[in-house]
């Protein structure tokens, strides 16, 4: 799989437009290979990145070139691979702690007989919200990062304990 690159300039002293582009690149998952160049890999999946980062540096008045490129050799492609990955186990380590906090405010809400619609309510939006995040970044992980099964087994555990949370309400809210 080849890389699409992206050479990008912003306006001179605008932070704005330095805020929304790094918004976007987070977003979207972008590689930062140096400052003001980043990739994604030459995928589907990818293919939004770079018509929205083109409208968004347009607006704000930068310049962006777009190359299709992939490494001179296999030690090339290896070091943006691993770089690709080492950023999905970097978003895959911040959710399985998001999970892990999950987790706690669970086991917290059993520990004090907290069994309101309400605290559900906010619990199953948590978890949807956990769950989306989960999605964007496997649709991200081309590479396979390695912080994918550990994280999937957290964000299971977090759908196991929300379970046990909605049985324990409705156990205490039914007449």
């Amino acid at each position: 799989m080849g890389w699409i690159v992206v050479l990008y300039r912003l306006p001179a002293n605008d932070s704005r437009a330095r805020v929304a582009v790094w918004r976007e690149l987070r977003r979207s998952g972008a590689l930062h290979v140096q400052q003001s160049v980043v990739a994604v890999p030459d995928a589907d999946a990818f293919a939004g990145v770079v018509d929205r980062l083109r409208e968004l540096l347009d607006d704000l008045g930068g310049h962006v070139t777009v190359l299709r490129t992939t490494g001179v050799d296999v030690d090339d492609e290896d070091r943006l691979v691993e770089a690709w990955n080492h950023a999905r186990d970097a978003e895959y380590r911040e959710l399985a702690g998001e999970c892990t906090k999950f987790l706690g405010e669970i086991d917290h809400e059993l520990e004090i007989a907290r069994f309101t619609l309400v605290e559900l309510d906010e619990e199953e939006a948590a978890l949807d919200k956990l769950q989306r995040r989960h999605e964007r970044i496997r649709m991200r992980d081309v590479h396979r990062a390695a912080g994918a099964e550990a994280t999937g087994r957290a964000l299971h555990q977090a759908e196991e304990a929300l379970a046990r949370y909605t049985a324990a309400v409705y156990e205490h809210t039914q007449p």
